[in-house]
């Protein structure tokens, strides 16, 4: 028996960090929504537990306990075996939870694999505080550490275009760089007719992270200002912590017109178009 699972990129179209609590993490209100683009895992029958990587972007991915795959198999208790085949598309360390959407697609694939069910909230929130959200893909309002998952209202069709200038950008240095950690959460969500009216919205939103990973890495506001000069673009932000921002545009065609033009300009970012992702 052979089981895939797709892993989309996580994009935080809002980010507000509103506190933090006593034991130092962070307690934050955003809008997330989840890409067409991402990494897959093919999962097999095996007598061992073994995780392979293979696919672009699979330099320097460990392929031992320290993978979040691997972790996320743990959860699971004893048991059969299976070996997993991860091809990484989606950068490191980028802000958009890519290692947190692999966990998530593994512990999917697993409870098919093994027919089991799904390790309870707080295990899965073990793994890192975005796994929860990527545990099932789509538009969500996520509160407190990542462990509160509200519905969204219903997104309109868009185009996104992703965009790593390849830096990684330290969380925890961007965390520490908040001027003030107390800032107001995002008013009650609207429904959002198009796209032109999503962008507006959100322009009226924030990242607060954007400032200090921006004093981290500059090269994140040239990355934004050459989304923002794109043909089409209607919003342009940083996702997560960083250094990946993505641009927002009227559909997915005019995303990846945007994408084309944008890597003949600058051949060494990576550089990806797509559209919203639900599960």
């Amino acid at each position: 028996m052979t089981v895939e699972a797709f892993a989309p990129a996580k994009i935080n179209l809002t980010l507000h960090v509103t506190g933090q609590r006593a034991d130092g993490y962070h307690l934050l209100d955003s809008l997330v929504v989840f890409a067409d683009i991402g990494d897959r895992l093919t999962l097999e029958r095996a007598e061992d537990l073994s995780l392979s990587v293979s696919g672009p972007r699979a330099g320097g991915v460990p392929v031992d306990g320290r993978n979040l795959v691997l972790k996320a198999a743990a959860l699971f208790g004893p048991g059969p075996g299976a070996a997993i085949r991860l091809d990484k598309r989606l950068p490191a360390a980028a802000g958009i939870g890519g290692g947190s959407s692999d966990a998530a697609a593994a512990l999917r694939g697993l409870a098919a694999l093994w027919g089991r069910d799904l390790p309870g909230p707080e295990a899965v929130l073990s793994l890192g505080a975005d796994v929860p959200v990527c545990l099932a893909p789509g538009p969500v309002r996520m509160r407190g550490v990542g462990e509160e998952i509200l519905p969204a209202p219903a997104l309109p069709d868009f185009g996104l275009m992703l965009v790593n200038p390849g830096v990684e950008v330290p969380t925890p240095a961007v965390f520490k760089g908040l001027v003030r950690k107390d800032n107001a959460p995002m008013p009650d969500l609207p429904n959002w007719t198009s796209a032109a009216v999503l962008a507006e919205w959100l322009a009226g939103q924030r990242n607060d992270l954007e400032p200090p990973a921006r004093a981290e890495a500059p090269v994140i506001g040239e990355v934004l200002a050459a989304i923002a000069a794109s043909p089409g673009c209607l919003l342009a932000r940083m996702s997560g912590s960083g250094a990946t921002c993505f641009g927002i545009y009227p559909g997915r065609a005019a995303a990846e017109h945007a994408a084309i033009l944008l890597r003949e300009s600058r051949p060494g970012w990576w550089v990806e178009a797509g559209a919203p992702y639900t599960l």
